[in-house]
């Protein structure tokens, strides 16, 4: 459950950023093969039991805001094949997909947006604006979460009265923050508790290598609130997926995150890894993906880009680490030094 909302969600989801997005991922350019990749993704998701999927509507920007991602989401379930009219886009992510889909195959999806705090949307009404958008974009009339994407420099009372407007109107089933300090968390949950709406979710950066919350207060409020931890870039950007060597690092923007010299320092924790996860039949990947979710009130959402990824995912579900691995692996990763979260969680 995401929280006291009663809003049932599978362990384990499946994060859209990278799926369209050419201003992190993708090495800057998005082509046909990207496509099928990512629908392939989807539909392997789908396959391998993974109905939980979180887009917003700042993925795949670009240039400016374009508010890409939700009609990808849809789009990549049900589209046989690719047109770039956005008419055409609207054409084919309608409900009625995910209801015949349901109908003959029994799936549930289950879908998380974001409202984008930026500094020129003001009060509770700019929530709902953004979110009817969202909802016409994804052609569907209510969504499983509902979160604001970050703290608003200013405003973020109007933003919080906004989501119990949403909630409280139908059009979303639970309400979540991200990217929200203790301090933040424990405001926002008091002030939607007087609307008699439940604060779900916060999502946050965590990962074996970055463990921010546990450290802040965040992981600790979430527990105690009832509050589910979302866990983005869960698997650190690939960083902890064993592919990238000091030889060989990531491209694009990642490479001046997880450098040479870091991955050479992080070598020792992944051959560990690598060593618990022989034990098991399991894939660093699945690992780690595990490790979080034997952390409790955690559900993590990795990045898939494509089939292969998204099956990989899947097979961190159906079992556990021990406790002496679980404490095994942070004792090592703390020998790590961490880099650098998103900075909006300073806000």
């Amino acid at each position: 459950m995401l929280g006291g909302s009663g809003v049932a969600v599978t362990k384990l989801g499946i994060g859209a950023w990278s799926w369209g997005d050419t201003t992190y991922w993708n090495d800057f350019e998005w082509d046909d093969r990207k496509l099928k990749d990512a629908k392939g993704a989807f539909e392997a998701s789908l396959d391998s039991g993974i109905t939980f999927f979180d887009t917003a509507e700042v993925y795949g920007a670009g240039v400016g805001i374009k508010i890409v991602l939700d009609y990808f989401l849809l789009y990549c379930s049900f589209s046989r094949s690719f047109q770039s009219n956005p008419d055409n886009l609207l054409m084919l992510m309608t409900f009625r997909f995910i209801k015949e889909r349901k109908e003959k195959e029994g799936v549930e999806v289950a879908i998380a947006t974001k409202f984008a705090a930026l500094p020129w949307r003001f009060g509770r009404g700019s929530v709902i604006s953004a979110l009817k958008g969202s909802l016409s974009r994804l052609g569907v009339s209510s969504v499983e979460s509902y979160q604001l994407h970050w703290p608003g420099i200013w405003g973020n009372e109007g933003y919080l009265d906004g989501l119990a407007d949403a909630y409280e109107q139908g059009l979303v089933k639970s309400v979540g923050v991200s990217n929200y300090s203790e301090k933040r968390l424990r405001d926002a949950h008091e002030r939607l508790k007087k609307r008699g709406v439940p604060l779900a979710s916060n999502q946050v950066n965590y990962s074996l290598i970055y463990r921010n919350p546990e450290e802040n207060g965040v992981k600790a409020a979430c527990d105690e609130l009832g509050i589910t931890l979302i866990a983005y870039s869960p698997i650190a950007q690939g960083a902890l997926t064993g592919k990238y060597t000091p030889a060989n690092p990531p491209t694009g923007p990642r490479g001046r995150i997880y450098t040479s010299d870091f991955l050479s320092k992080l070598q020792p924790l992944i051959n560990k890894i690598r060593e618990i996860g022989g034990s098991y039949d399991k894939t660093p990947t699945q690992v780690v993906l595990n490790w979080l979710i034997c952390q409790g009130n955690v559900v993590p959402i990795p990045g898939a880009k494509n089939a292969e990824q998204a099956r990989e995912f899947a097979g961190a579900l159906g079992w556990l680490l021990t406790e002496q691995e679980v404490e095994e692996l942070r004792s090592m990763a703390r020998e790590v030094k961490p880099v650098m979260g998103f900075p909006v969680e300073k806000l």
